[in-house]
This record gives C-alpha cells, structure tokens and sequence, in this order.
C-alpha cells in the first residue's frame, strides 16, 4: 500500500494487483482527479495517506477523500449528511449509507463547470470539522458482526465500498461471516471478501 500521495496519481493505491498497471482505476480517471487536488490543495488542508487514499485532513481530523471507482472518481465528504447541498452534486455512498456523501465526476470539464460548488462544499466541511459537530448515530438495520464492524472502522476505503454496495450484497456477507462461530474465522472470511467488495459484488457473485 501507498505512503506517498504523489503515487496514488500516478499508479494507484496499491491495494490490489492493479496497481501500476493501466486497469488501475486512479490511472483511468487520472486527469479529473489531479484537477480535484488542485483545488482540495488550495484549502490549506493537509493532505496525506490513509488507507491508500489522499485524504484531506484539518489537525489529524478527516474532511475529505479522493476515491477512483469503475465508473466514475471523485470527493467523498466524510461528514458529507451534514452538507447543505444547494448545488444538488452530492449522492450517499451507498444505499445505506448514514453520514458519507460523494460527489462524482469522469472528466476534468465536469470538475471546472463543478469548481464553484465543489469549493463551497469543501468550506462548509472545513467549518463543520472546526465547530467539532458531532454525526447523530444511525439506527442499524442490519445486524452486522461486530468483527465486520471493527474492520470497516479501521478500514475508511474499505467502509466507503461498502457502503456502496445495495442492501442484498451486504446481506450476502454479513450471512456469510455470521454463519462462523469463531471471531479468528470470521476475521479470515472478512479478508477473503474484501476483493469482492471493492469490486462492488455480492459473495456469491463472481
């Protein structure tokens, strides 16, 4: 895994076989996305490596993250449910997604006719974290494992995937890591599934 940003931009997070190669997702959108650190640079916001990611922080606190999905790159706002949105460019990271918002682009036109917006986002996420606003608790729905739960945790990109998955594909795991007694042998199955949940599938889809 990355340490430096710079070669996120370059060849990717190097979470997976990709890396460096020219399937790698950051590679394909690649030019919206160094138009997207331009302007997260330009807030004075730290920008560093965590889980592979540039993410933007304001005194060791998470504002932002630059993500590459199959389909379309972009900002995800950390505290993103609190934003006012009157641009109307922010999506929930998932269908069950309770505080992370994303604002999606495939093309560096798409960034510039967004600027204006995306530069307000960015100062009222700057203000949130500042004030020290908390996110009320989600009610959960899903009975997730607690072992799932504490990986997700420690894991931002990993939670952000998740998040994006329909409510049928999240299922399908919490099924199958419940379904071992042993927290070790959960754990083991959760590493297993993490591929596929990057790739945006169910456990039974292949």
């Amino acid at each position: 895994m990355i340490k430096d940003a710079s070669i996120y931009f370059l060849d990717g997070c190097g979470r997976c076989d990709l890396f460096a190669t020219d399937l790698c997702k950051a590679r394909k959108w690649s030019e919206p996305l160094h138009v997207l650190r331009e302007i997260l640079l330009a807030t004075g916001l730290h920008e560093e490596v965590k889980w592979g990611q540039p993410t933007y922080t304001l005194k060791g606190k998470n504002v932002a993250m630059l993500f590459a999905f199959k389909h379309a790159c972009g900002i995800s706002f950390f505290k993103g449910v609190l934003l006012r949105d009157d641009g109307k460019l922010l999506v929930p990271a998932g269908e069950n997604s309770h505080v992370a918002r994303l604002l999606k682009v495939t093309t560096r036109s798409e960034v510039e006719k967004a600027a204006h917006w995306i530069r307000t986002y960015l100062e009222e996420a700057i203000s949130l974290e500042k004030s020290g606003v908390k996110i009320p608790k989600p009610n959960k729905q899903l009975q997730v494992p607690e072992s799932l739960v504490k990986k997700l945790d420690q894991d931002a990109a990993l939670k952000h995937a998740w998040d994006a998955l329909t409510p049928g594909r999240q299922r399908s795991f919490v099924l199958h890591i419940s379904a071992a007694k042993q927290e070790q042998t959960q754990y083991n199955r959760i590493e297993k599934c993490i591929p596929k949940i990057f790739a945006g599938k169910g456990f039974n889809e292949y």
